[in-house]
C-alpha cells in the first residue's frame, strides 16, 4: 500500500502540470488577442477534467484520449503555447493505451510537437528537436518504471 502513495503522487502532478500548461496557454492566447484559441483551450481544459472519471473503462478512456488529441493538435497548429502541452499527454498514452499502442502513439505525439513547433518558429532548431524527444524517453520509461511498481505491489 505505500508505494501506492507516489503513484497516485505522480499522477496528480501529471495532472496538475497538464491544467498548468492548459493555464499559461490559455493566458498567453488572451494576451495576443486569440479569443477563439483561449476559448478553445478551455474547453480543452474541460474535455482533459473528465479523463480521471472515464479512466478505468478502457474504451471510453481511449475515445477520451482520442478527443483530447484532436483539440491538441487543433490548438497546436493554431497557437504556439499550446505545442507544450503534448508533455503531460504522453503519460495520458503510456496510461490508457497497450504498450504497441502507446509507442506507437507516443512517438506521433512527439513527432507532432516537433513539426507544430518548428513550424510555429519558422524553422526546425535543435532544442524543439531535443526537447521533445528527450520528454519522451524520459516520459516513457518513468510510465513503465511506474508500470512495474504497480505490477509488484499487486503481486505482494
Amino acid at each position: 500500500m505505500m508505494m501506492d502513495i507516489p503513484l497516485r503522487l505522480l499522477r496528480w502532478a501529471v495532472h496538475v502540470t497538464a491544467f498548468g500548461v492548459l493555464t499559461i496557454a490559455v493566458v498567453t492566447a488572451l494576451r495576443e488577442d486569440r479569443v477563439a484559441e483561449a476559448a478553445g483551450g478551455l474547453l480543452l481544459a474541460l474535455l482533459y477534467a473528465a479523463g480521471p472519471a472515464i479512466e478505468p473503462r478502457p474504451l471510453p478512456a481511449r475515445v477520451w484520449l482520442g478527443l483530447v488529441t484532436a483539440g491538441w493538435l487543433t490548438l497546436a497548429v493554431t497557437a504556439p503555447p499550446f505545442v507544450w502541452l503534448a508533455f503531460p499527454l504522453l503519460f495520458a498514452y503510456l496510461h490508457v493505451l497497450p504498450l504497441w499502442g502507446a509507442m506507437f502513439g507516443v512517438s506521433a505525439l512527439t513527432s507532432t510537437a516537433i513539426i507544430a513547433g518548428a513550424w510555429h518558429a519558422g524553422g526546425l532548431t535543435l532544442p524543439l528537436l531535443l526537447g521533445p524527444g528527450l520528454a519522451a524517453v524520459v516520459t516513457t520509461l518513468l510510465a513503465l518504471a511506474c508500470k512495474a511498481l504497480r505490477a509488484e505491489m499487486e503481486q505482494r
